[in-house]
């Protein structure tokens, strides 16, 4: 299988992505935005993976690929392929669906708590995922209001929206589980001016303290993948 991904800033990469694309012998390409790489013809992949950053869906006139990613992931969406958004990622998924990308009331950064609900759990995706994770967090907007047919099924004590699925096979994820060690401490390093004061903004010390929980997203966002690989191949 052929998987592509979009990156946004050098310091923002697939990370766990790669390796299990390597494991289950995948193919993996991106398109590196910031250079302005050309994004490839859509018969070129069968997944999308678009990845987070730290600029906002809405800032254009600043970064003018976004434009361009926009209608690129709309086409992909159109052409029945598998697409994975993560961060920054889901709120251009959720925009291209007709939803809404605005601030949040409260950032969230750090190791903290999701809740797993809703019918799309139904889903052969998600079955059987814990009522409750702590995931790694880092952002500050959210696609607070979902397009037609997006089912929520993620959401935390700060933000009502983490996580949400179209026609099961476009997923966005506000949240990292794809993180590792090094994406994490990479985050830390080039967005340590975010850092400030909040009941949901956690310290570079607290961060560390708690890459315990690495080993278990790490390992449901495995899972999410591999079910993510049956369904598109028994679909085809």
């Amino acid at each position: 299988m052929r998987i592509h991904y979009l990156q946004h800033v050098p310091f923002e990469d697939p990370a766990n992505i790669v390796s299990w694309s390597r494991q289950r012998g995948h193919s993996l390409t991106g398109t590196h935005l910031y250079n302005y790489e050309a994004l490839p013809g859509l018969e070129q992949f069968d997944w999308l993976v678009i990845m987070g950053g730290p600029m906002n869906i809405y800032q254009e006139d600043e970064y003018p690929w976004l434009a361009a990613e926009k209608q690129f992931i709309k086409a992909a969406i159109d052409k029945k392929k598998a697409v994975l958004g993560i961060c920054l990622g889901a709120q251009l998924i959720a925009d291209v669906l007709g939803g809404k990308v605005t601030k949040n009331p409260q950032g969230e950064i750090g190791w903290l708590p999701v809740q797993f609900y809703g019918e799309a759990l139904e889903s052969p995706l998600f079955t059987g995922f814990p009522a409750t994770v702590r995931v790694f967090q880092w952002h500050n907007d959210t696609f607070s209001t979902l397009g037609e047919g997006c089912v929520c099924f993620a959401g935390s004590e700060a933000c009502g929206h983490q996580a949400f699925v179209y026609k099961d096979r476009v997923i966005g994820l506000q949240f990292h589980m794809e993180c590792s060690e090094a994406s994490i401490r990479s985050l830390l390093r080039h967005c340590a001016d975010e850092l400030t004061d909040g009941p949901y903004l956690q310290t570079e010390k607290q961060i560390l303290d708690n890459m315990g929980c690495l080993k278990t997203v790490n390992a449901l966002m495995d899972e999410f993948l591999d079910r993510l690989e049956q369904y598109y191949l028994k679909r085809e």
